[in-house]
């Protein structure tokens, strides 16, 4: 198991509203980070976007299950997040599956982050009308 994988999850997972200066020690000042609803570029934009994250939820949590460094300075992290958000599900924690590809630097900072979720059950399955639409389309596929 890769050290840098396991101290990145334990300091990422601590974060929160409270401790965000503390991006800085985890990402190189050039990082790049996208997920599929967001792309990112620089530590000052990734500070601005997790702030903004951290202000609209009630409560966020991750939980990293697994991790397999590919090579050297590169990685996979697998996770659980959890999160209420006022306006999604009535209030109700929502549980996503979810991947991070990381790739960081000699001075063990990240450079790259790439999320992978599936968006729907994030976001767009618990906004009330587009979301009853969702569900039945993945019914009809089943």
């Amino acid at each position: 198991m890769s050290t840098f994988l396991n101290d990145f999850a334990r300091a990422f997972a601590a974060l929160d509203a409270d401790n965000l200066a503390r991006l800085g020690q985890l990402y190189d000042e050039q990082v790049h980070f996208s997920d599929p609803l967001h792309e990112v570029h620089g530590l000052s934009a990734l500070r601005d976007y997790f702030d903004h994250l951290y202000a609209n939820v009630e409560a966020l949590e991750f939980d990293f299950h697994g991790m397999d460094q590919v090579r050297d300075g590169e990685g996979y992290l697998r996770w659980s997040m959890r999160f209420r958000h006022p306006r999604l599900a009535s209030g109700q924690v929502i549980c996503v599956e979810g991947c991070s590809f990381l790739r960081w630097n000699a001075a063990g900072r990240v450079v790259r982050h790439r999320d992978y979720f599936d968006a729907g059950a994030l976001l767009y399955e618990h906004l009330p009308l587009l979301g009853r639409i969702i569900r039945w389309l993945k019914g009809r596929l089943a």
